[in-house]
């Protein structure tokens, strides 16, 4: 069986990397003859380029151990209708080329349903990894990918319970509907370890080396991640988050891995003097708004691990933050990830700064929002379509 995975953009890879892990376990289990019902799966990686940055891109496959893609689109920016075209136009000939079994695409973005378009037409069966989120919320991109890809998709493979209401209501036959868990989650339980070595804390100041084998965290502080349009393409959403960051930075430094996208509009809007110059040396940093690099998986995850808490626009880091009990302020008014509300340490604050400000002096007061970790996101989720795949075929 041939399948393709594709990734496009940073939040894919974290998604696909359990996908190839259990792919290589099933094929390492057939060829061990303890699985004598299957045949192995060959599977083709194609990376669309929609992401060009190296430290949103290449940076990644080596943090997660992904192999280099067997093909390369080189899609890279443009709008909306630029950016899916040219990846349908691309991906079509790699179809024509590989005449693969199943197509599989994760997440939402304008990758994930370009090739599930290109895919159906030529009668390729998709199967959607993370499929059935829903903000409700049609003026996001990402919210129409969601839509139109479970639409047309063969295996709809979903994380969490209200996806699967989501899609039944939809219309959506239950017999595509399959509840397997996160993958966002396989990636961060199987990282964990690794993620606890790196020297970033270190690299930032946030942690003193005392002695070869002792080590100390003598400040706390907040991580921040910023990118949705919504929030960085207008002067005054920018402006009211920034407003509510600077009021926190005198109570607990900021530390802001800056997406390339970001810091251009900073500039453009001339907001450049809410943030504290980061001298990127290894001495203790004071409180204050930070902007920095770009960071790996790794080194963010161990960012992640000792934050006191996390203010995001990310639709992952809600989930992973969730299963690392940190408190999470979601800088939007919607969420596709409603189970991090209910059931995890998720709060919706939009981009109102009195708000932001109140829910994170809460949590510098210690009065955190308590949560508990989905059943179902137990690192396995990656396995769990690995196996209904071969069971269909």
């Amino acid at each position: 069986m041939k399948l393709i995975n594709v990734v496009a953009a940073r939040p894919n890879f974290m998604k696909i990397a359990p996908v190839i892990r259990a792919i290589k376990k099933h094929n390492n289990r057939v060829h061990s003859s303890l699985d004598t019902h299957h045949s192995k799966l060959y599977a083709v990686l194609v990376h669309t380029g929609q992401h060009y940055d190296y430290e949103m891109s290449k940076v990644f496959f080596e943090d997660l151990e992904i192999p280099v893609p067997d093909i390369y689109l080189g899609v890279g920016s443009g709008t909306h209708a630029e950016q899916t075209g040219n990846v349908m136009i691309e991906f079509e000939k790699v179809l024509f080329k590989e005449e693969p079994d199943l197509v599989i695409v994760v997440g939402d973005v304008n990758s994930t349903l370009a090739c599930a378009l290109s895919s159906v037409k030529l009668h390729i069966p998709v199967a959607h990894v993370e499929a059935g989120l829903r903000s409700f919320d049609r003026t996001m991109p990402e919210e129409i990918n969601r839509l139109l890809t479970d639409a047309i998709a063969d295996f709809l493979f979903t994380p969490s319970p209200d996806a699967d209401e989501n899609l039944k209501r939809e219309g959506i036959p239950e017999d595509k509907i399959f509840l397997v868990g996160d993958v966002m989650v396989d990636s961060l339980l199987f990282n964990l370890d690794k993620a606890k070595k790196s020297n970033i804390l270190r690299k930032l100041g946030l942690q003193k080396e005392l002695s070869t084998d002792r080590c100390q965290l003598p400040t706390d502080y907040a991580l921040l991640t910023l990118h949705r349009p919504s929030n960085v393409d207008d002067r005054e959403s920018l402006h009211n988050i920034l407003e509510a960051l600077k009021r926190i930075s005198t109570e607990i430094p900021i530390i802001f891995p800056i997406h390339p996208r970001t810091r251009k509009q900073i500039e453009h809007f001339g907001l450049q003097d809410y943030f504290t110059k980061f001298e990127n040396r290894m001495s203790t940093i004071g409180y204050g708004l930070y902007y920095i690099d770009p960071l790996g998986y790794l080194d963010f995850l161990k960012l992640m691990i000792h934050s006191k808490f996390i203010m995001t626009d990310s639709g992952g880091i809600q989930e992973e933050t969730t299963v690392l009990g940190i408190p999470c302020l979601t800088l939007r008014d919607t969420t596709e990830r409603p189970i991090t509300i209910k059931q995890g340490t998720n709060i919706l604050v939009h981009n109102n700064s009195e708000r932001i400000i109140k829910e994170a002096c809460k949590i510098l007061d210690g009065k955190l929002k308590k949560g508990n970790c989905p059943e179902i996101w137990d690192g396995r989720s990656a396995e769990r379509i690995v196996e209904i795949i071969v069971s269909d075929r």
